[in-house]
């Protein structure tokens, strides 16, 4: 094909290096650019990926146990007509499913050792339909939470720590005592312990309790459940969904989506991701603006080419082009081989973590200590391509000078030692 001749000089300038020793050295620099771009692009994407796949393991497992959208009285009583409350948020076409519950803090003892908890009051049946854990558990430990029959259901490092197995009798202590001549007395009651759930985020499995919605209300001594939980089709619509039930739910129903119950977590990883992608990207720039160094370098190099280019007609828009061609070039050429390497690491991730801890005999993520005892990766599409898109500008601008100085070289001056 018949291109530009400024490409095909900034093609051949790309790929010069084999003459002398000057210009060996920098094709060497410029070598360096490239692998500084690729390096620093494949660890954005790397790192974003990972830091993605452990956000959506706790997302998940967070949300195996809670609903997406909880409605409640802002007084914390009971709802006067649940059933109609539910069937009203129904009516918005983002809710899937709906179930009663009460929900409290207490202490669960046994005999000397006490935990604090959140024991939550379900209808076993309703709430299968809400939560993926209660779905597992539907046809097991829950099967046995029948109103009246003081049955309960630990998160497994609540109970370990406790020594409860099943079977054992539990004692549940409620803060909102009886009042007696020798003052407020709490409220006790003892459960049987029927079995236990592992979500895998130790937060609920050392602080939650599962009992039915009626033996809550007895124990707390309210008339009916003073919540409903809310499934969505879309969980990441949460946020949207809960102000549109906010406005129609009305002022005496207080509307709180899992991303507002989980606040401080949900808006910690988004700070550190940002903040990682920004230091990340930083070292992208440092690699890129290399390329300025090899440019000037090849300017220098090349002032006769330039001089007789000049001579021959070339206008310095064109001596500008060429160099941007070749700057360009490497910053095209850094940039996919950084994309190709950090997809191909994100994606066999769980490969290559376990090939390095047999070789190194070590493990990155101890089961013992974190939730997580594998590596996650989840690459995006809307991490790569702004990630792509910044390094092309940042290669793009590392151009600019040294283009405008290699158009402003005068052909007498560059062949007067010629």
């Amino acid at each position: 094909m018949n291109w530009p001749y400024e490409l095909q000089i900034g093609w051949r300038y790309t790929r010069a290096g084999r003459g002398g020793r000057r210009n060996r050295f920098i094709s060497f620099i410029s070598g360096v650019s490239v692998l500084g771009i690729a390096l620093g692009v494949a660890a954005l994407i790397i790192v974003l990926s990972v830091m993605n796949g452990f956000q959506k393991e706790v997302r998940d497992r967070m949300l195996s146990v809670i609903a997406h959208v909880e409605l409640m009285s802002y007084n914390g009583d009971a709802l006067p007509d649940w059933q109609a409350t539910a069937a009203k948020a129904a009516e918005n076409p983002a809710v899937q499913a709906a179930a009663p519950f009460i929900a409290s803090q207490v202490l669960v003892a046994r005999g000397d050792e006490m935990r604090g908890a959140i024991v939550r009051g379900i209808e076993p049946e309703a709430e299968s339909h809400v939560t993926p854990l209660a779905a597992q558990l539907k046809d097991g430990p829950l099967a046995q939470l029948t109103p009246g029959a003081w049955h309960i259901v630990l998160g497994a490092e609540l109970a370990r720590s406790l020594g409860l197995r099943v079977g054992d009798k539990v004692t549940v202590v409620s803060p909102s005592g009886d009042v007696s001549p020798a003052g407020t007395v709490p409220r006790m009651k003892q459960f049987t312990l029927v079995g236990t759930f592992n979500a895998g985020h130790y937060e609920y499995d050392s602080g939650m309790a599962l009992i039915h919605v009626a033996d809550a209300a007895k124990l707390f001594r309210v008339t009916g459940p003073s919540g409903v939980q809310l499934k969505l089709k879309d969980v990441y619509k949460a946020r949207e969904v809960g102000n549109e039930l906010m406005r129609s739910m009305g002022p005496e129903i207080r509307v709180r989506d899992w991303t507002r119950s989980n606040a401080n977590w949900y808006d910690a990883v988004q700070v550190e991701k940002r903040m990682m992608g920004i230091i990340l990207t930083l070292i992208v720039a440092v690699a890129a603006f290399n390329l300025v160094s090899t440019l000037v370098m090849t300017v220098t190099d090349k002032q006769a080419d330039i001089a007789i280019l000049r001579t021959l007609g070339a206008s310095p828009r064109s001596i500008m082009g060429i160099f941007m061609v070749q700057g360009a070039t490497s910053g095209v050429i850094g940039t996919l081989s950084g994309v190709g390497l950090g997809l191909l690491v994100a994606f066999n991730i769980d490969v290559i973590v376990p090939f390095i801890e047999r070789v190194l005999n070590t493990s990155f993520l101890p089961g013992s200590i974190y939730l997580i005892n594998k590596m996650p990766s989840d690459p995006q599409s809307a991490d790569i391509w702004p990630i792509v898109i910044t390094s092309l500008i940042l290669a793009f601008l590392a151009t600019i000078y040294p283009s405008w100085r290699a158009s402003r070289v005068q052909p007498a001056e560059a062949l007067r030692y010629e």
